[in-house]
């Protein structure tokens, strides 16, 4: 461990529409954030090509860059923005104790939590090769629906997430094909009544992704098997949908901030408190409905403002 304490007013754990807003806020108000950008500098957004649905773009914009702006945005007002995760906390008593890489040793007075939460995909080389192609494989139907609209497009899934996915996609695509992997839904009895009664939604049942086809840049096709009878068959697509769920990155937290049975921290409603005092959410670590960047832009305005008025209480 090293010998110096640093001793900060207030720590953004993680980046993304989130922690750069949450940044943005708590500069302006004299908190001088530091802010550490986790293993993912920007976020789940940096995996987005065109962003499209972010207020303020009319021609739309990519992920990566819409998070370098927002990044310079938050250096424009002093915040200290830099790499490295955090790998230990102890908010048993304040000042809270965060260790970053194991090595350095922070004491915060206020911490903002925005480590966001990471899609959970099958893992299958093919589907990894599109997706970082960004041709063709998403988790997110509300983010990339629209660039498919008219086409044919295949979703893995069969919680009510699921089918939320499939159905807003079955508002714009000429076909949904929908993979359940077991011989039953998991979604709740009226989120699969919706989608069975949508005409242009095909589900199979008791079926799982061989390979996701393409040529190389995009989708074309995703291979399939029927686990009951071992038929093997490709259903043409040019979008891989993928909603198995996410994990929220907050496992180092879990000794002291209350999380859900997924993991999603517990926050007071209507605002961005945790059960620690002086520790706030913001973005997906505590969404599991919307996941959206506008949405968790908003819940880190939301927690520097929260830490502002937290630190004028107790000065």
């Amino acid at each position: 461990m090293s010998d110096t304490i640093e001793k900060v007013k207030c720590l953004i754990i993680g980046s993304g529409p989130a922690g750069y807003t949450a940044a943005i806020y708590a500069a302006r108000a004299n908190m001088f954030p530091v802010l550490y950008q986790g293993v993912q500098p920007g976020g789940q957004l940096t995996t987005t090509n065109e962003v499209e649905n972010f207020p303020g773009y009319p021609d739309g914009v990519t992920g990566p860059e819409m998070m370098v702006q927002l990044q310079e945005q938050a250096k424009r007002f002093s915040t200290d923005v830099r790499d490295g995760w955090v790998t230990k906390v102890d908010f048993s008593s304040r000042p809270h104790k965060v260790w970053v890489n194991e090595t350095k040793e922070i004491h915060a007075e206020t911490v903002i939590i925005s480590t966001g939460a990471t899609a959970k995909y099958l893992g299958l080389p093919s589907e990894i090769h599109y997706l970082n192609m960004g041709g063709g494989v998403s988790a997110c139907a509300v983010c990339d629906g629209f660039f498919y609209r008219n086409q044919e497009v295949v979703i893995v899934g069969a919680g009510d997430s699921a089918c939320e996915e499939a159905h807003y996609l079955s508002k714009l695509c000429k076909k949904v094909t929908m993979l359940v992997r077991s011989d039953q839904f998991r979604a709740s009895k009226i989120m699969v009544e919706r989608v069975q009664k949508t005409e242009n939604i095909t589900i199979m049942m008791n079926t799982d992704t061989l390979e996701v086809i393409g040529d190389g840049n995009v989708v074309t096709a995703v291979k399939v098997i029927d686990k009951t009878t071992t038929e093997v068959h490709e259903i043409p697509a040019t979008g891989f949908f993928v909603a198995i769920g996410h994990k929220p990155n907050t496992d180092v937290f879990k000794d002291y901030i209350l999380l859900d049975e997924t993991g999603y921290i517990i926050n007071q409603p209507g605002t961005s408190r945790t059960n620690v005092e002086g520790v706030f959410v913001a973005g997906d670590a505590a969404d599991q409905v919307y996941r959206q960047a506008i949405t968790a832009a908003g819940t880190g305005c939301m927690a520097a403002l929260d830490a502002e008025r937290y630190l004028a209480s107790i000065e």
